[in-house]
């Protein structure tokens, strides 16, 4: 008797010293288990000391735990409690496994294992990560974008692509213009923006022009019924990408 109350005396000073204010001795009324011997009560949470609280509810399980008269022969007397947020189902189902686990390790002082077993169980319940299961596909399917014909039109694609629409058609168009107007004098000339708005007028001048100097120059030909509008500028620029995207 006296081997087993010094092998038990020395377990729990063991105890003591790695557990510190985590284990303290209650009256074994407050235990929860039918003894009149002496009762500890470990607290344990899932997190590390580094970890940061404010990430979740944290949850605190209690750890009972009395020797027996023949312990470590005999398992000990256990019981689990929860301090915050342990739900009834799983600390049955804890306490379950540490008297399973306890009659895997007879004959050798064994609650701090029990303590470890507890810990990581805790952790994987209730830990950081634990719970977090949610499928990957949800994201990766929240990320995908399907494009079904060619690029897609954004305002800026489309006021980037009228912006090189209205630079080549005026450069067209300047090519038709008479030496006269490009000789002006400055005050005289019109503007990028003023000549490429008069539209069809300086398309149909033009030809005038070259009929008078009776030069040879290259057709163009520009739609008479275009007009310089957004609605009319995005219908070509549409027809544009959907001849892209089908060549």
């Amino acid at each position: 008797m006296a081997d087993y109350e010094q092998e038990q005396d020395m377990e729990v000073e063991a105890l003591q010293a790695i557990l510190m204010d985590d284990i303290k001795e209650i009256d074994p009324s407050e235990s929860g288990i039918a003894t009149t011997a002496r009762c500890f009560q470990i607290l344990l949470s899932p997190q590390d000391d580094d970890f940061d609280e404010s990430a979740y509810v944290p949850v605190q399980l209690a750890l009972i735990f009395a020797h027996t008269e023949k312990y470590p022969d005999e398992p000990p007397l256990l019981n689990v409690k929860s301090v915050r947020g342990i739900k009834p189902h799983d600390l049955t189902s804890l306490k379950e496994k540490l008297e399973q686990e306890a009659t895997e390790n007879l004959g050798m002082a064994m609650v701090y294992t029990l303590v470890s077993s507890a810990k990581e169980w805790l952790s994987e319940k209730y830990g950081q990560n634990g719970g977090d299961e949610e499928p990957e596909e949800t994201e990766a399917e929240e990320e995908e974008v399907i494009i079904p014909h060619g690029e897609a039109v954004t305002v800026e694609s489309f006021l980037a692509w009228r912006e090189r629409f209205e630079a080549e058609l005026a450069l067209q168009r300047a090519k038709l213009m008479p030496d006269s107007a490009l000789t002006a004098p400055k005050e005289k000339k019109l503007t990028g923006r003023q000549y490429f708005e008069s539209g069809r007028h300086a398309v149909k001048g033009a030809s005038t022009v070259a009929d008078e100097d009776e030069e040879e120059e290259e057709d163009i030909e520009f739609d008479e019924d275009f007009e310089d509008d957004e609605e009319d500028m995005l219908e070509h620029y549409l027809a544009e990408q959907s001849g892209k995207s089908t060549a």
